[in-house]
C-alpha cells in the first residue's frame, strides 16, 4: 500500500473518478445509504489516497480547523471491502493523522464516526464526546483527539 496526500487541484480526473467510485461502492451501495456525496467540500480538502497496484483501495479527506468542524477533521474514511482484511484502515488513519499534523500543524482532530467503529478509532486515541446521532440514517458519534 502506497499513500499519497494531494490537494483537490492536484488530483487527475482519473484519480477523482476512482475516489468517487470507491466512496459510492462503500457508502451508497454496500451501506445502502442514499446521500449527497458530492457536496462541494472536496475542493477545500486534502485527499489521502491509498494505492494498491493501480487501484485506489483506501481514502480519506482532511479539513483544516474551521473548514468543516472547529477542529481539523478526517472524513469519508473508506477502505474497499475486499481489502479490509489486511488492516489498511489502521494505516489509513495513521497516515491521515500524520498529514493533519504536517499540513495543518495541529494535533486536535474531530471526526463524525459511524458508531460501530468506536473501538477502531479508540485504538488511534480518539475519545467519544456527546451522544449518538443519526447522519444520513446511520448511527454516528463525535470523537476527538
Amino acid at each position: 500500500m502506497k499513500f499519497e496526500v494531494k490537494r483537490f487541484d492536484e488530483l487527475s480526473t482519473i484519480e477523482m473518478y476512482k475516489i468517487l467510485r470507491l466512496r459510492a461502492e462503500v457508502f451508497v451501495v454496500e451501506q445502502d445509504c442514499v446521500y449527497q456525496d458530492i457536496d462541494n467540500k472536496d475542493q477545500k480538502a486534502l485527499h489521502v489516497i491509498g494505492w494498491k497496484n493501480e487501484n485506489i483501495v483506501a481514502y480519506t479527506r482532511l479539513f483544516d480547523a474551521g473548514d468543516y468542524f472547529e477542529k481539523a477533521s478526517i472524513g469519508r474514511v473508506v477502505v474497499s471491502k475486499n481489502e479490509r482484511q489486511f488492516g489498511y484502515g489502521h494505516d489509513l488513519i495513521k497516515t491521515s493523522i500524520n498529514a493533519i499534523e504536517t499540513y495543518y500543524k495541529t494535533k486536535q482532530i474531530k471526526i463524525s464516526a459511524q458508531t460501530y467503529l468506536k473501538k477502531f478509532y479508540e485504538t488511534h486515541n480518539f475519545k467519544k464526546i456527546g451522544d449518538e446521532y443519526l447522519e444520513d440514517g446511520i448511527p454516528h458519534i463525535a470523537m476527538i483527539i
